[in-house]
């Protein structure tokens, strides 16, 4: 069984796309393989910055016969049905086979396809995957039609048997022969060479200076970087996509330390390490007494006489021109804190946030207001979360969140610092936009918290409001990752957050901005009574009826027919406030079932009073989750499954509802009798845990019913042909269900 090489030699490749390309290139190249009738052991992909690589083990020598036998038409079929088949499976008529089928007498043909050799499959197989191959980005050069994703210069491509023998496949791709022969290091190789086998080309190529494992070039540069550094009494910051993007940048990594000029080791930390990775691929060496940022290291892709000296000193050059730039930012920045940030939150006024939402200062205001209207209730001072939310988006106008935006939010705090305001407005102006990924810390600074979420909900409730919500996978305004931030903030801050009356309050500023040319001033006025109404006492519905209600009996009212500003908006906040708190709903189910509890579960606790308040409903969700792992919980669900589907028959064929109060002078047995006294404890037990918000026993005391409903289905006849007593036990049941709704909505469960 022959074993088979390949390598596709080009220019040199972006570090960010060899892992994928050599995954595609064994991907494609085996599937094709295996399609083909070819199967093999084992596949190895790699790649450098010139060559991706494949390595086969155990190919097969040929593909096996294949011997099929293919149904045609009827036997009395017309002949052109029949001659078509013929032409398809590409044998003569008196190839043909008739058979009995349950249709009737069918023409059967055998097809034989003859094993084909290797080197032709894989010939097919390779050129098809170069011709297609995947590239984000991809060129043509001179005057052929290939597409690569930079000039391709050779392709190695060769099977060696078990004798160690190796023979050339034979294929050519736009004028390009396959060989076997390849080149190592640009610079410090020595030209050609022909290999027989993969293990002699991968020795071949690190003498000719080329490590050909991208894992290998990695950890090389780790393990050198850090024990020069080490040896200086640092440390490197570590950063593994750094490492990665580097290791695809060399083909023999030499490994170079520099020091960074006194004259910026001021510059915060935050700011070299950026600097020095987004313009030089530098990794940034930290001293751990100081936490300064005080060396860097590069890697350099050859060995030189001077043991890189004359290479560190143009990097060293270069980037004291580039910390030059950083640093006169930094400087101009802190003259523009240190006055205030006025003038970059006024420059906020001509930076469009979205098309119809505004500028970012618009933003910044409703933020602010909501922040102030939250903090109470995540133990903030409303004053302190008000001023922070103010300038928390103020660096985005700096010189240095311009050039790295990646910075924004940590620049915040130190011009915050800068500008002497309070700790709390400092941290949360760098806090405010967490979490940015599931596994990122949430912000736990009362401050910070309230800023956080007010900036969420001002991006949910605003594209709510214009009707741009995530569709499919489509989410271009990371709309999901706001609700998830919500979510976990709350969630793991253990805040009790009545989410509608924000919710509300947000999406009614946004439709006063999104109405307030074609509104009235009375209108608008009116408008902003509701939003001070919701803040004071609740929700938009109540509200906007106390208002209505207080404005028609002053008199003067403004319009509130159909077409009317009000009218609209009064018709629309409540949907929208209930379409994306069913969005926060779903993002908190995904968000629990990865924490082990089920859709389900969560479903039957949504509906209940509190659905807006996601502690509330992770609580139940939790007690209902332990509850149903237990005999009596689980059993007790079949029996309320049981009495409500008794209950629906007989509501549906009655047409009435039975919800009214059973007597228990109409019981009849024992286990009747039971059932009243079980349902009467049961009641007023859920009822009390429930007002002490105590989940668990609220969840116990329901499965507490489970013998006396047990009991009572084994013992007692429901559908009785006394009618009285009939319909006596049909309102007992529906006290069962009443009471199990109490404490979770029982229907929702699975099974």
């Amino acid at each position: 069984m022959p074993d088979l090489l390949i390598e596709l030699f080009s220019e040199e490749i972006p570090a960010r796309m060899q892992a994928r390309a050599a995954d595609d290139l064994r991907k494609r190249v085996t599937d094709g393989l295996v399609e083909a009738g070819l199967t093999y052991a084992g596949a190895q992909a790699f790649s450098t910055p010139r060559r991706l690589t494949l390595a086969i083990d155990g190919l097969l020598a040929e593909s096996p016969t294949v011997t099929e036998d293919r149904k045609g038409p009827r036997v009395d079929a017309p002949e052109k049905a029949i001659e078509g088949f013929l032409c398809g499976a590409g044998v003569s008529r008196d190839a043909l086979e008739a058979r009995d089928d349950k249709k009737g007498q069918v023409y059967f043909a055998t097809i034989t396809k003859p094993g084909r050799p290797a080197d032709v499959i894989v010939a097919e197989v390779l050129e098809s995957a170069i011709r297609n191959f995947p590239w984000p980005k991809s060129m043509r050069w001179g005057t052929g039609s290939l597409r690569w994703v930079r000039p391709l210069h050779s392709i190695l491509c060769i099977l060696t048997d078990d004798a160690g023998e190796a023979r050339v496949v034979d294929m050519d791709v736009d004028g390009i022969k396959a060989g076997d022969s390849t080149q190592g290091h640009r610079f410090m190789g020595a030209g050609w060479f022909a290999v027989s086998s993969f293990e002699d080309y991968e020795a071949k190529l690190k003498r000719a200076k080329v490590i050909l494992d991208a894992k290998e070039r990695a950890d090389h540069i780790w393990q050198d970087a850090t024990n020069q550094a080490f040896a200086a009494g640092l440390e490197v910051v570590e950063d593994q996509g750094l490492l990665a993007e580097v290791a695809g940048l060399v083909e023999w990594p030499v490994v170079l330390m520099g020091q960074i000029d006194q004259e910026f080791l001021e510059l915060p930390p935050e700011v070299l390490q950026t600097s020095m990775k987004e313009h030089q691929k530098f990794f940034s060496v930290r001293n751990p007494k100081t936490g300064r940022i005080e060396s860097f290291v590069t890697v350099a892709n050859i060995e030189t006489a001077d043991d890189g000296a004359t290479i560190l000193a143009g990097n060293q050059k270069v980037l004291s021109a580039r910390l030059a730039d950083a640093k006169f930012f930094w400087n101009n920045d802190l003259r523009v804190a240190r006055d205030g940030m006025g003038d970059w939150i006024d420059q906020l006024k001509n930076v469009t946030f979205e098309r119809q939402l505004g500028t970012q200062a618009a933003r910044i205001a409703r933020i602010s207001a909501l922040a102030n209207d939250i903090a109470p209730d995540v133990g903030a001072q409303p004053d302190l979360a008000q001023q922070a939310a103010r300038v928390a988006k103020a660096d985005l106008s700096s010189e240095m969140v311009y050039e790295f935006p990646e910075l924004q939010g940590l620049m915040g705090r130190y011009y915050a610092e800068a500008a002497g305001l309070p700790a709390e407005v400092a941290a949360a102006c760098e806090q405010h936009y967490a979490p940015l990924g599931p596994s990122d810390d949430v912000p736990t600074a009362p401050v910070s918290v309230a800023v956080a979420l007010a900036d969420k909900l001002d991006t949910l409730t605003g594209f709510w409001a214009i009707d741009e919500k995530p569709t499919g996978s489509k989410d271009p305004f990371a709309l999901r990752r706001a609700a998830l931030g919500v979510i976990r903030i709350i969630l793991d801050g253990g805040y009790r957050v009545k989410l509608d009356r924000f919710i509300d309050a947000q999406l009614l500023r946004h439709k006063i901005s999104l109405n307030h040319a074609r509104a009235t001033e009375g209108e608008i006025d009116t408008l902003e009574e509701i939003l001070d109404e919701i803040a004071e006492h609740g929700v938009f519905g109540a509200a906007f009826h106390a208002v209505m209600d207080r404005l028609q009996h002053k008199g003067g009212a403004p319009d509130t027919g159909d077409g009317s500003v009000l009218r609209t908006v009064g018709n629309l906040v409540p949907d929208l406030s209930t379409d994306l708190l069913a969005f926060l709903h779903d993002r908190l189910k995904v968000y629990l079932r990865d924490q082990g509890l089920r859709y389900d579960v969560i479903d039957a606790c949504l509906t209940l009073d509190g659905g807006d308040d996601l502690a509330l409903i992770v609580a139940r969700a939790k007690a209902l989750s332990g509850i149903l792992a237990t005999e009596n919980g689980e059993n007790l669900v079949q029996g309320f499954k049981r009495a409500n589907n008794i209950l629906t028959q007989a509501e549906e064929r009655d047409g009435v509802e039975y919800s009214f109060g059973p007597d228990p002078k109409f019981a009849e047995g024992p286990e009747e009798k039971a059932l009243f006294t079980a349902l009467d404890k049961a009641e007023a037990d859920i009822a009390k845990a429930n007002a002490a918000e105590d989940f668990t026993g609220a969840m116990a005391a329901m499965a507490a019913m489970r013998p006396a409903v047990d009991a009572f289905f084994e013992a007692v006849q429901v559908n009785t042909d006394n009618q009285v007593v009939r319909r006596n036990r049909l309102n007992l049941l529906g006290k069962i269900r009443d009471i199990c709704l109490q404490a979770a909505d029982l229907t929702k469960l699975e099974g």
